[in-house]
């Protein structure tokens, strides 16, 4: 993409200034069904990709962490326990309705007390420098409009020996999976989304915006670029999902 102004949205060419209202918008439409949806569209397999994060997360009691694009709070949940009462837990979404979700589901299941709910944009973190033991970002970092800025926010806030880690959709390794994959994003992700939360298409964009989204090795780069150490990935399901992890140095 050429022109500096632009950014995807999906496989659309958009303003970068607007890209953030509009996937607010996708998010404002699905919140209400977000974990129904992820059950169906996953068979549940998102439950393990996000249990194999935490465990690659170290996170101990009485740590700080970060979830940023929290969401409904699958990985806040996990982390609140593991963190313990002297611990604390923010889970943060640039998205009120998401994080309104959240907030209730957790607090329905009495897991509150060392959880802090903001409202936040990745690329400009309002967290203190060197703050956090951890951050996590589970299949949101594609909908950033400045990837790189988001990286480099993470990085500031997290503490010398701090780790983030990065789950979100990527490229399948074979080429057969790979057909299979789109078939099932194009044809099926839809017409659930239709079915399940009367939108079509927001799992649309879901599935371009996974097309559109840097693959392994090149968001690998980035996350060198950004000035993380020891950065990898492991990928899972044969691709179709990876974690990339990186420590500050």
């Amino acid at each position: 993409m050429s022109d500096d102004n632009q950014t995807h949205f999906g496989y659309n060419s958009v303003d970068r200034s607007q890209k953030a209202s509009m996937v607010a918008g996708v998010f404002h439409s699905v919140a209400a069904r977000y974990d129904l949806m992820n059950d169906l569209m996953s068979a549940g397999i998102h439950r393990v990709w996000k249990r194999f994060t935490i465990e690659l997360s170290g996170v101990r009691r009485g740590q700080r962490v970060l979830d940023i694009a929290g969401g409904t709070g699958d990985l806040a949940a996990k982390f609140s326990k593991l963190v313990g009462p002297q611990g604390k837990v923010v889970l943060a979404d640039i998205n009120s309705s998401m994080l309104e979700v959240g907030r209730e589901k957790l607090t329905d299941k009495g897991i509150a007390a060392n959880i802090e709910y903001v409202q936040a944009n990745a690329e400009c973190l309002p967290f203190p420098d060197n703050y956090f033991d951890c951050i996590t970002i589970a299949f949101g970092l594609r909908n950033v409009t400045d990837k790189e800025s988001a990286l480099r926010s993470m990085l500031r806030v997290l503490k010398p020996g701090g780790r983030c880690l990065v789950l979100e959709f990527s490229k399948p390794r074979s080429e057969l999976l790979g057909k299979i994959y789109d078939q099932y994003s194009f044809s099926v992700l839809p017409k659930m989304g239709q079915l399940v939360a009367g939108d079509a298409d927001s799992y649309r964009y879901l599935a371009e915006s996974i097309r559109v989204h840097p693959d392994q090795e090149t968001l690998l780069d980035m996350m060198k670029s950004a000035g993380f150490a020891n950065a990898s990935y492991y990928n899972m399901t044969g691709g179709i999902v990876a974690v990339h992890r990186g420590v500050k140095a």
